[in-house]
């Protein structure tokens, strides 16, 4: 076991193969699945749940591919059953989990919301991550460039971010450099592949600074 109780695997990045892709990528770039004691198919959102890991690509289409395939199955070596309506449920738990971590992220110091106080920590390099919501305004969005070798979430919506800050809507947000902050683009990049076009309208996880935030 490595520092902190994480296993040496786990700290080294171990690979895993998607059964509906074959593409190999380290571990926690992927959606981790366990098999329940039901033989139900769960989403291991936090990757701690018991048993035998099975993953797929966090990619909505890829997800799919594995339910229509039932390549859980073949990957589980037994008939499991697959609850209907996986994809939107994996993507919901992405979400509250993106919300949970900027949530504590804010509550760390390491976040701010408004117009004026992104601005300000964009000004001063404070600002690693520039959030915005999928359904803002794009005219007040391109108000806001990327920081530079920074990134750029604009997938999650104004409620969602609204959640988040503890309001009831946010547009613009950012966050500062931590832990917490590598945490958030991790679980951002999930959430954008199981998200369609609509949802995830607009821009990349990662952008060159200056950019226009329309970008598609």
């Amino acid at each position: 076991m490595s520092r902190g109780g994480r296993s040496k695997d786990r700290a080294q990045g171990a690979m895993r193969t998607c059964i509906a892709t074959g593409a190999e990528r380290p571990r926690a770039e992927l959606l981790r699945f366990v098999v329940g004691p039901g033989d139900e198919v769960v989403p291991d959102i936090l990757g701690r749940l018991p048993g035998r890991g099975i993953y797929v690509a966090p990619d909505r289409a890829a997800l799919e591919r594995a339910v229509n395939k039932r390549l859980f199955s073949r990957a589980a070596r037994r008939p499991v059953t697959v609850p209907e309506g996986l994809a939107d449920a994996v993507e919901a738990q992405l979400a509250r989990r993106l919300v949970e971590l900027i949530s504590l992220a804010r509550k760390a110091g390491q976040a701010v919301a408004g117009f004026e106080r992104v601005k300000d920590w964009l000004g001063k390099g404070e600002a690693k991550v520039l959030l915005q919501a999928s359904d803002g305004s794009e005219r007040g969005k391109s108000k806001l460039s990327t920081p530079g070798g920074g990134r750029w979430i604009g997938w999650l919506t104004a409620e969602e971010l609204g959640l988040a800050f503890g309001r009831q809507t946010v547009i613009h947000g950012a966050l500062g450099a931590g832990g917490l902050t590598s945490r958030v683009v991790e679980e951002a990049a999930k959430l954008k592949g199981l998200r369609t076009d609509d949802q995830s309208r607009g821009g990349e996880a990662a952008r060159p600074a200056g950019k226009d935030k329309t970008a598609r």
